[in-house]
């Protein structure tokens, strides 16, 4: 089954064979959302749990990641035609006074890999830009990331800061970041923790289903 093949090929970085196989599967008719659903999200499924149990590294992640884009790139098209909305849309950022992105990069991949619609508001983004993006952009979901012990208070200046704007009760916020815990996220009044990449997708997924 070619649907079974993309997975396959994805997993393994195939990026280049997984843009012609989705291209394949498209010229025999497939539903866009089938590909999308059977070919690349479980393909990045997979590839996610073998990272969230140590079997495979950032560096397998990073190249399943870059296969699942090109797939994009010829899918995205014929799933507007075809009138197939995302599960949602988040906001990602590494909060302010923070340059770190490896982690974020690879939060926004497997979100995308999870069928979710993300923008990348990139690294050392302060209040202030998070709020106009929320009032803009209306994503149901926010992502903070903090690598720094020093920086992982900004996420809660971020917070009060959307309390404070009333904006709280219209966006989801998951945290995560090398420091932050998940007694941290319950007190600074996030509403999840995720410890790395993988679980991140889970629990958005999770939050998006509860929406």
């Amino acid at each position: 089954m070619i649907l079974e093949e993309i997975s396959q090929l994805l997993q393994k970085g195939k990026a280049k064979d997984v843009k012609l196989l989705v291209q394949e599967a498209l010229d025999q008719n497939i539903a866009p959302q089938a590909i999308l659903n059977d070919g690349l999200i479980k393909g990045m499924s997979v590839i996610g749990g073998k990272f969230k149990n140590n079997e495979v590294f950032v560096p397998e992640l990073l190249v399943a990641a870059r296969a699942m884009n090109f797939g994009l790139e010829i899918l995205r098209p014929a799933l507007v035609l075809a009138g197939n909305k995302s599960l949602g849309k988040a906001l990602i950022c590494t909060v302010m006074g923070d340059l770190h992105d490896i982690g974020k990069n690879l939060v926004k991949m497997m979100l995308e890999g999870s069928g979710i619609e993300v923008l990348d508001l990139g690294v050392d983004v302060n209040p202030e830009t998070i709020i106009n993006h929320i009032n803009s952009e209306q994503p149901d979901l926010l992502c903070l990331s903090a690598l720094l012990t020093t920086t992982m208070m900004n996420q809660k200046i971020i917070i009060d800061a959307i309390t404070q704007s009333g904006l709280r009760d219209k966006v989801k916020i998951l945290i995560g970041g090398a420091p932050v815990t998940d007694n941290y996220a319950r007190e600074i009044g996030a509403d999840g923790y995720a410890p790395d990449a993988a679980s991140a997708a889970e629990m958005a997924l999770a939050m998006l289903g509860a929406k």
